[in-house]
């Protein structure tokens, strides 16, 4: 992928949308929406954090051309990376990072191979959706690259969210 087309993919997180049921009970009633959550990959490897909206469909540019192993040990040399859930809700000071919740994916591009914990996922994506943060798992540098991706993209949003994000993530 070339610059120019890297700058034409949309570099946002996705911002709280109107209520596509508005009470009604139709149909759609009761279903998930993932209007408001967006998805960072965290890079130790390259110690980078970047938003790739492509991670929402398992489309992302790490997870694409591997073939997933039903055991990590079924990937020879992998590097590993974070696919962080972050859920952004309307306070009532304004737009905040409600939900935070990383998954681990190992990826060895040469061998072509990938492994990664389908249930931990959909675990972690419906916890973000429900406001929780889990990051204890991830690795000090893991964590100060996304604590500083989520100030550096929106201050507000972070100056906004939980006491627990912020020290979950190490800031002082």
């Amino acid at each position: 992928m070339n610059s120019n087309q890297s700058s034409n993919k949309k570099n946002r997180f996705t911002i709280i949308k109107d209520d596509s049921v508005d009470g009604h009970g139709g149909y759609g009633a009761g279903s998930i929406s993932l209007e408001n959550m967006s998805s960072v990959i965290v890079d130790p490897n390259e110690e980078k954090a970047y938003l790739d909206m492509d991670a929402m469909h398992a489309r992302s540019e790490i997870e694409r051309r591997v073939k997933y192993m039903p055991n990590r040990e079924d990937v020879p040399n992998p590097k590993k990376y974070w696919i962080v859930w972050v859920t952004v809700e309307q306070g009532e000071n304004g737009p905040y990072y409600a939900g935070v919740a990383g998954c681990e994916l190992l990826v060895d591009k040469p061998n072509k191979r990938a492994y990664k914990s389908m249930p931990e996922h959909v675990k972690n994506m419906e916890a973000s959706l429900k406001g929780k943060i889990i990051v204890e798992h991830m690795d000090d540098l893991s964590k100060k690259l996304l604590r500083d991706y989520l100030i550096t993209f929106n201050g507000e949003f972070w100056q906004h969210s939980s006491d627990k994000l912020k020290k979950d993530l190490g800031h002082e």
